[in-house]
């Protein structure tokens, strides 16, 4: 099990789903988490929930630059250092091509792509001084397996491994490593939007919908030393969907 015991990590949309389940397991390995959160009163449940001695809340809508500025001084203020950024927070928004208007292309552009540009630009001078940093960028398979009505957001997250891997090889360099996570589906409310889990799930390989705790390792081992020599490394949480459903 990763030991992330005197690291310090910045988790973004930690008030839910997989990011607060990432927040809580980094928090039980041993870090000192800031739970990044649009609603300041959701991050300080959740950071309530982890404890005091290893989590704080931080206000921070990734679409804000200046709350990015703000989210980051929090945490190198309280801490002398970060050590690692996971830009988790996204949305997922699906209609059909000839239906999604600009409204719905640009709100998924900032929240999904250009959030994670500014978290790591963000983080970034702080990294080089350091000598070291981990970025992990939480994507989706649909940035190399979309879905039916889901054109923007593929679009969106397709973008998010391009340039995950173009600061890879820019800022390995200077002993950063920018790493990504492909979730499949998982049992989150945005991702069931409060329905019953579909049947579908039960014909992938592994026969069922994955849980958000099966993103927080993949996380925290990319967040670890464990993971000294990866930088560019996609890592699939999809219960094998993406080779194909099982035929009975």
């Amino acid at each position: 099990m990763p030991d992330l015991k005197n690291h310090v990590i910045l988790v973004t949309g930690a008030n839910r789903g997989q990011g607060k389940a990432i927040a809580q397991h980094l928090a039980a390995l041993g870090a000192k988490v800031g739970v990044g959160a649009r609603n300041y009163n959701d991050a300080i449940e959740v950071a309530k929930t982890i404890g005091e001695d290893h989590a704080i809340p931080v206000q921070l809508d990734v679409t804000r630059q200046l709350e990015w500025k703000s989210a980051v001084d929090v945490i190198i203020n309280k801490f002398q250092k970060i050590d690692v950024l996971v830009n988790n927070a996204g949305v997922l928004k699906r209609k059909p091509f000839t239906e999604t208007t600009l409204d719905d292309y640009e709100q998924l552009i900032h929240v999904n792509q250009l959030s994670v540009f500014m978290g790591m630009q963000a983080v970034i001078p702080q990294m080089e001084k350091q000598q070291k940093g981990s970025i992990i960028n939480n994507v989706s398979i649909s940035a190399f397996a979309p879905i039916s009505k889901s054109s923007a957001y593929a679009a969106t997250k397709a973008s998010v491994v391009a340039m995950s891997k173009a600061a890879a090889i820019e800022l390995g360099s200077k002993g950063i490593r920018v790493n990504m996570v492909h979730p499949g589906g998982i049992e989150t409310e945005m991702a069931t939007q409060g329905k019953d889990v579909p049947a579908y799930y039960e014909s992938v390989p592994l026969g069922r919908i994955g849980q958000p705790i099966e993103i927080a390792r993949a996380v925290a081992f990319l967040s670890s030393d464990e993971s000294s020599y990866c930088t560019g490394t996609e890592i699939v949480v999809d219960g094998g969907m993406t080779l194909g459903t099982v035929d009975e």
